[in-house]
């Protein structure tokens, strides 16, 4: 098994400051970044509820609604949408910038012509990358392309350029924020530089179908929790279960990313006919009983799999029913019942 250098979910992954973790019921994941960060679960619906996150001094405070998801498919909900661009400072260039500053600064103003941004970059080679990010944030964004959006980003990060520490855009362009699918199911809010560039080019990558160059992307990544929540769901598409285990071993319930990691490391040991190691790895994923709800009933649905790939039904019945317990609309439970009746 390939050792994925960096990528061990202990104390050398983090939370990543700044960062939510937004969560709906197909895989559920939960972390955050500084105070007043905002934790959501969709579950049939959408439940917002206070989540803490020990050492941190997160918290939100939650409400619930009830009703039903469409019945399309997670990762086609996670499809790019457009977003609103960043607000332009009230700075201005001053009268001996140059002439592609001036330039450049009238599309961040105005209504952006991706053919004259592009041009700009053409004309001014040292500042392509700098175009390139501006009809991004401007045109990209906003339009949701997300085939134009997977050029330039995965350009920009190929030559390793961060928007944070781009000139232009910190001189004119407020901090801006992007939505980034990063699991089935989870999204990441994230300011926009080098980390979450290459994310946002992973999930491109794998809408996309290309997911060998999605992992590359994600392994290259500095080893956050974020980046091993999405490797983890990387590395489960391509079956590529042994490294799913190789970077969460030694992993313990430390908070909520880390309960979602050790649902994924169950089901990769289950997938590798490694039974009673997956039922221990949920067994610890099911240990801390304060998670959320939503992020249990995944724990037992795995470990209920695990059992009845043993063939031993009546203890999956038996997790099944937990969850029945709890939420009957949990997605697929009456067929997972039937399967343990049978």
């Amino acid at each position: 098994m390939r050792h994925i250098v960096g990528f061990k979910v202990r104390k050398s992954i983090k939370i990543a400051p700044g960062v939510r973790l937004n969560v709906s019921h197909k895989n559920l994941g939960l972390s955050a970044g500084v105070r007043g960060a905002r934790v959501s679960v969709n579950t049939n619906g959408r439940t917002t509820r206070t989540v803490g996150i020990p050492g941190t001094g997160i918290s939100h405070t939650s409400t619930t609604t009830s009703g039903r998801r469409s019945s399309s498919s997670a990762r086609a909900a996670q499809q790019p949408r457009p977003v609103q661009p960043p607000k332009p400072k009230t700075v201005k260039p001053g009268l001996t910038a140059p002439a592609w500053e001036k330039q450049l600064f009238k599309q961040i103003q105005g209504v952006p012509d991706a053919s004259v941004i592009h041009g700009i970059g053409q004309q001014n080679p040292s500042v392509a990358p700098t175009a390139a990010m501006v009809e991004v944030l401007r045109v990209v964004g906003p339009s949701a392309d997300a085939e134009r959006g997977r050029v330039l980003l995965g350009w920009l990060f190929d030559i390793g350029y961060d928007p944070s520490t781009d000139p232009f855009i910190s001189k004119y362009l407020e901090a801006a924020e992007i939505s980034i699918p990063v699991a089935t199911g989870i999204t990441a809010d994230m300011r926009w530089d080098r980390q979450a560039m290459g994310l946002f080019v992973a999930e491109l990558e794998q809408t996309s179908g290309n997911v060998t160059r999605a992992i590359a992307v994600v392994e290259s990544l500095e080893p956050t929790t974020v980046a091993a929540v999405s490797l983890a769901e990387l590395y489960g598409e391509a079956g590529r279960w042994a490294d799913i285990v190789d970077i969460t071993n030694g992993l313990t319930n430390d908070d909520i990313a880390a309960t979602f990691l050790l649902i994924q490391r169950g089901t990769a040991l289950r997938e590798q006919g490694y039974f009673e190691a997956a039922r221990e790895s949920l067994k610890e994923a099911l240990r801390i009983r304060s998670r959320p709800s939503e992020l249990r009933h995944l724990a037992l649905v795995a470990r209920g799999h695990t059992y009845l790939a043993e063939g031993k039904k009546a203890m999956a019945r038996k997790d099944y029913e937990r969850v029945l317990a709890d939420n009957a609309e949990f997605p697929g439970l009456r067929e997972m019942l039937a399967a343990a009746a049978s």
